[in-house]
């Protein structure tokens, strides 16, 4: 059996040459801190809620549903945000006890943001 200690890290894929372009989303408009450093592959390091979220240039490709979930503290001020940054949010299907939304970066990656209800 494996025991799992944390969640460490998250990959997601850029499209070759949006280097910058990922850096300012992720910087300017999410707000995320770049870890520093030369990173494998020339990847970019933003930490978030704890952990670390790493974007990799990557050639091809076709995008899903596969996303990562960060709960947060005030849902609602994260959506007003997000559309006055031209940013379009999405719902999917409820879950009790708690409420969500969707977005996606310029490059197709899907994020979902929640807030646990009481």
């Amino acid at each position: 059996m494996i025991h799992f200690k944390r969640f460490d890290h998250l990959l997601i894929p850029i499209p070759e040459g949006k280097q910058e372009e990922a850096r300012n989303f992720y910087s300017e408009i999410l707000g995320l801190k770049e870890v520093p450093g030369p990173h494998p592959g020339g990847a970019l390091w933003f930490s978030v809620a704890g952990i670390e979220l790493h974007l990799r240039e990557e050639t091809g490709g076709t995008y899903s549903k596969r996303h990562p979930a960060f709960e947060i503290t005030n849902l609602e001020e994260a959506k007003r945000e997000l559309e006055s940054r031209g940013i379009e949010i999405t719902y999917s299907s409820e879950i009790d006890g708690r409420q969500r939304f969707f977005f996606h970066d310029p490059f197709g990656n899907r994020f979902e943001l929640l807030q646990f209800t009481a």
